[in-house]
């Protein structure tokens, strides 16, 4: 019997060919047999650059060959829900780039159409910066190392001045990435590992650079580029997003949990923390059986076979940061204080 599980790629961008592609060919009974990108010439060097025999005019013919068993999503996050209702609807196992949709609305849809198929494995790559140290913070926090948590402070800055000059990103298109802001949903997917969902969310946010040149044309970017978000969150504490793009010699992205009794600090991949009558923060040595790595090709190829089920990420989290990016979306143009889960 053939056990081979055969894999179609839609969207071969940078995440797609530094981990999905080469991570999946080296799963022993695991074969990526088809791609489809944006032109047939990109297609072909994605093919040529990786071994893989078929190279697809368009993704629906991924989508409905029946030799394909699963399909990886790598698109920018406006054709998210379209690929992953196809492969679903033509019994495809689906992994999902991270943003999982334009908004919470296409988000649940994709996640209601999971739920039609649990014969089927649905997962979105997971937020990846803290995946090293969330074992242990997680830990730490049922221990009583921080005592009550009171505030959560995280700054995702760029380090870099602002740039009036370089062409448009998609991420700084409302059309190609809808409310997604630029990593908002992947901090907060870390924050709710750590302490759960909020409850509550404020967001203040500018756009500097509101055109930018693309070629002889010019290209509206409609999404902040620096925000701050305040939110209060179900356990009790309150957090303190600030991202940005623009904070030239910034400092370095970095997150602080604050309790009564201890203080934990993530940068630089690293851990530090403090306990009351302590003056100053001090290396946490990650235990190694708690150092988790990037598992996610093996996580899903796992739970295809049966072996286990997908945790980083699920499609019911990446819905309710969907809403959480929503909310703040909502606020920025409101300015109101949103309440979750979104009615």
């Amino acid at each position: 019997m053939d056990n081979t599980i055969r894999i179609g790629v839609i969207g071969a961008g940078t995440n797609t060919k530094k981990h999905h592609i080469p991570k999946l060919q080296s799963i022993e009974g695991v074969e990526v047999t088809a791609v489809a990108n944006r032109s047939d010439e990109s297609g072909q060097r994605v093919a040529k650059e990786f071994g893989i025999p078929s190279v697809a005019g368009s993704w629906t013919e991924i989508a409905r060959d029946p030799g394909i068993d699963a399909v990886v999503i790598g698109t920018w996050p406006y054709l998210h829900r379209e690929l992953t209702l196809a492969a679903l609807e033509n019994g495809k196992h689906v992994l999902c780039e991270a943003r999982m949709a334009m908004n919470a609305t296409e988000a649940g849809e994709m996640y209601r159409a999971s739920l039609k198929h649990p014969e089927l494995t649905a997962q979105i790559v997971p937020s990846p910066m803290t995946l090293g140290v969330d074992a242990t913070i997680g830990r730490l926090i049922r221990e009583n190392y921080l005592g009550t948590v009171l505030a959560v402070e995280i700054r995702g800055n760029s380090g870099d001045f602002v740039d009036f000059s370089r062409p448009p990103h998609w991420r700084e298109s409302r059309e190609l990435s809808g409310n997604n802001i630029l990593g908002l949903g992947i901090w907060y997917e870390a924050l709710m590992r750590w302490l759960g969902p909020a409850k509550e969310v404020t967001a203040m946010g500018k756009t500097f650079v509101p055109m930018r040149a693309d070629g002889n044309s010019t290209a509206v970017s409609d999404i902040p580029d620096h925000l701050d978000v305040v939110a209060h969150l179900a356990c009790g504490a309150q957090a303190h997003m600030q991202l940005s793009s623009v904070t030239g010699v910034g400092g370095t992205t970095e997150a602080y949990l604050f309790g009564t009794d201890g203080t934990l600090k993530f940068a630089g991949g690293k851990l530090f923390g403090s306990r009351r009558g302590e003056v100053e923060l001090l290396d946490i040595i990650i235990p190694a059986e708690e150092a988790k790595q990037w598992r996610v090709e093996e996580e899903f190829v796992n739970a295809i076979r049966g072996i286990e089920k997908i945790r980083l990420t699920d499609f019911a989290t990446g819905l309710r940061y969907m809403e959480f990016t929503d909310a703040v979306s909502f606020s920025l143009r409101s300015g109101r204080a949103m309440t979750l889960p979104l009615g």
